[in-house]
């Protein structure tokens, strides 16, 4: 058989194509797949002939290449080890029919298959760890690599700094540009982190993607180790895809925290409802304790909200200026607030108010006297100052309210 390695080798590659067809397709995969066929061959052949144990024999190089290879090109693991054992099986089969064919007694008959089936189990269990061991090496190093790249592009083109080619650009992102999109920003607390942070919000993204129902694979890069951007994309304007979106992570209790930007078209739609999902992420985190698991930046008001800086001392103060002891951080005084806010916001109506509240008619109107009085004077001359502070004090929390020590 050492007589006739490269006919034995074209016998098996024919079959690993025909059986595992994820090993078909580029012809430069499949010319490296017969030399790594060729090699484990050899190697095989003569470390049987020369009774070599397998601790001494190094893996052929082309399966090596060929093993990264595959990693590079996004072909599954189980696939390459697959590959091995119905290699396995078909040179068995090959050195039965040897032996079939050859004289041979029936004692020694058993002493040969004895030594066959043991060399080849072991060869098998050895390379394959091999092989594995650097598919996962050349994956994760290639992955690494076209993220950083295509976090380049993903840059270049929220930067806006030069004109955008989004023909080019949709080619070395692999997302339509010109579709309708919907940002996000994902992240985890960097706390206790258990290092496959990437990982899981690579995956929540692509699971939410399906979800909601996307028209092509969404557009994911890496922040840092603990955060994400994303984009969803849709070929028309969907309007209940943030509904869709806070259902599906509303249900997940594992789910990252979430902003959400507003949908958005072609290069444009693509860089404001990525800003729009930052000033949304800004707003949460301000917050500290208190922010929301997910944060929607079309809610009313965050975008207002989100062009003041809630850690500003300033702001803080001018809020306190404008509410008075409003402004105080209790649980009584937010409800107050959250009613006086919600009065005006329905054009100063207690019984639409009430309807938001779900409260009595009655009970709006005592907590809106109880909130002005609270403030110390009316709200008839500065209403649009009240508004805008009881929409910072509503988004910001206690970043921007008085402690209640003073």
């Amino acid at each position: 058989m050492n007589e006739r390695v490269t006919e034995i080798s074209a016998i098996l590659r024919r079959g690993l194509e025909e059986d595992i067809p994820e090993l078909r397709g580029d012809p430069r995969n499949i010319e490296l797949l017969g030399a790594s066929v060729e090699g484990n061959v050899d190697t095989i052949l003569h470390a049987l002939q020369h009774e070599i144990p397998v601790t001494r024999i190094n893996p052929p190089t082309a399966a090596i290449e060929y093993a990264r290879r595959l990693a590079q090109h996004g072909v599954p693991v189980n696939a390459l080890v697959r590959a091995y054992r119905v290699g396995q099986r078909r040179m068995t089969e090959l050195f039965f029919a040897e032996l079939r064919a050859g004289d041979i007694t029936p004692d020694d008959g058993v002493t040969v298959v004895e030594a066959i089936t043991t060399m080849m189990f072991e060869y098998i269990d050895w390379i394959t760890q091999r092989v594995v061991a650097v598919y996962e090496t050349e994956r994760e190093q290639w992955l690494e690599s076209r993220n950083s790249a295509r976090a380049l592009r993903i840059g270049e083109v929220l930067s806006g700094a030069k004109p955008v080619d989004i023909d080019t650009a949709t080619e070395s992102i692999r997302y339509p540009l010109r579709w309708h999109h919907l940002a996000l920003i994902l992240w985890y607390p960097d706390t206790g982190a258990s290092g496959d942070e990437l990982i899981r919000l690579q995956r929540f993204v692509r699971e939410l993607a399906e979800a909601v129902g996307t028209a092509a694979a969404p557009l994911f890069g890496a922040a840092d180790r603990m955060s994400a951007l994303a984009w969803l994309p849709y070929r028309s304007e969907q309007s209940d895809a943030v509904a869709r979106v806070c259902d599906f992570a509303g249900k997940r209790p594992e789910a990252p925290h979430l902003a959400i930007g507003i949908m958005g078209q072609g290069v444009s739609g693509f860089r404001r409802s990525h800003q729009h999902a930052l000033r949304a992420r800004s707003v949460a985190l301000t917050r500290g304790d208190a922010e929301p698991r997910i944060i929607v930046a079309s809610e009313p008001g965050l975008s207002a909200a989100a062009l003041f800086d809630g850690r500003s001392a300033e702001v803080g103060e001018w809020v306190g200026e404008v509410l008075g002891e409003l402004a105080a951080d209790t649980d009584n005084d937010a409800r107050l607030r959250e009613t006086l806010r919600v009065f005006l916001r329905t054009g100063s109506s207690y019984k639409a108010a009430a309807a938001e509240l779900d409260l009595h008619s009655n009970s709006v109107k005592y907590r809106v006297g109880r909130a002005v009085s609270r403030r110390g004077r009316p709200i008839t001359d500065d209403r649009l100052d009240v508004e805008l502070a009881l929409l910072i004090c509503h988004w910001y929390g206690t970043a921007v309210l008085r402690p209640t020590s003073e």
